[in-house]
């Protein structure tokens, strides 16, 4: 810095004016004896060494305070600067963590579609609208049908599968074959209504009109709820082709005519009908064909009294079959049962 050599400058120019003018001054005066003269000398020489020592040591000093003056300044700007600036990222040769697999995207479930495997799958429940049923009773809900129960009939995680029809809803569905055997025991569950199409008009004509919903080769199944099988039979009470009673009760017998039977169970085994209430089929309410082991609870049949050939259990070709707290009310035969070797009715 400037102000430092200015003194260098300073103490040299001093020192030098010293030793010019003192020994000189000093030696007028001290003429008289050389030798003090001489040693005189001596001692300001070894004053001179000590002079300069001392200044380059105060020199020193004095660029040693002002370089660590500095230093600490600098060290202290640095610091606030530091604090003062947003950290800078690592290096870049720092790996980062690897980032994680995307997860799964939430999206709008679908309606279901009708599926061999089973979509609901909650304690064995296989509920007919999850297949797409609709239950309004005039859409056709015959295939949301048949494919729940092919996916409760072939469900191996359950001792009992569920086909639910929930309560609430109309269903309409055509002429159907429900087909065993099944991998567990099944439960036809009815808690809402089924009805046929509206009449014979309405029945397709490449279907058979002789039977509606049938079971076949199912052994050990439940059809119980406390919903409701209406078998729509007014139209083809009407039709020409079947008998009919006057009001005295005398039949007038007309030509063959086939009209659909509601319920038939054949060659299936271990049945149980619970609860249901069914009412005016075309023809016979039930028919059990060929079947072992049936047991009846609880059933409630009705049709009109001038309805005819509506039966309300027809048992042919059957074993062990009982019929307990029933009420039958229809037409003609509350029974026909043929080729029967044992039936118990308890009332």
């Amino acid at each position: 810095p400037r102000s430092l050599l200015n003194l260098v400058s300073a103490t040299l120019f001093l020192h030098t004016f010293y030793l010019r003018h003192s020994p000189q001054s000093h030696r007028k005066k001290k003429k008289k004896n050389f030798n003090q003269t001489k040693m005189l000398t001596s001692t300001y020489t070894r004053n001179q060494i000590v002079f300069f020592i001392v200044l380059v040591l105060t020199l020193i000093s004095l660029t040693e305070s002002r370089y660590h003056h500095q230093k600490k300044k600098h060290n202290k700007h640095s610091s606030h600067n530091h604090r003062s600036s947003k950290p800078e990222p690592p290096p870049s040769s720092i790996s980062q963590p690897p980032t994680p697999p995307p997860g799964p995207t939430d999206s709008p479930s679908l309606p279901p579609s009708p599926s061999d495997e089973p979509v609901e799958g909650n304690n064995g429940v296989f509920n007919v609208r999850k297949y797409g049923a609709v239950g309004d009773g005039i859409t056709d809900d015959t295939e949301a049908f048949k494919t729940a129960w092919d996916s409760s009939c072939s469900n191996e995680n359950d001792t009992v599968s569920v086909l639910l029809v929930p309560y609430g809803y109309k269903f309409m569905i055509q002429s159907t074959i429900f087909t065993g055997p099944c991998r567990c025991y099944q439960s036809f569950q009815v808690e809402g209504t089924i009805v046929t199409p509206d009449g014979p008009e309405s029945w397709p004509s490449n279907v058979s009109k002789r039977q509606w919903l049938v079971f076949y080769r199912v052994n050990g199944m439940a059809l119980k709820g406390s919903g409701v099988i209406d078998g729509r039979g007014q139209k083809w009470w009407d039709l020409p082709c079947k008998p009919h009673r006057t009001v005295n009760k005398s039949a007038i017998f007309a030509g063959p005519c086939d009209s659909p039977i509601a319920l038939r169970f054949f060659m299936s085994s271990n049945l149980t009908v619970e609860g249901i209430q069914i009412k005016n089929s075309p023809q016979f309410h039930f028919r059990f064909d060929g079947c072992q082991g049936v047991h009846i609870d609880s059933l409630h049949i009705t049709a009109p009294p001038l309805s005819p050939n509506t039966d309300g259990i027809h048992i042919e070709n059957s074993n062990s079959v009982t019929i307990y707290n029933s009420i039958i009310s229809n037409g003609i035969h509350n029974f026909l049962y043929i080729k029967i070797p044992k039936i118990i009715f308890v009332k």
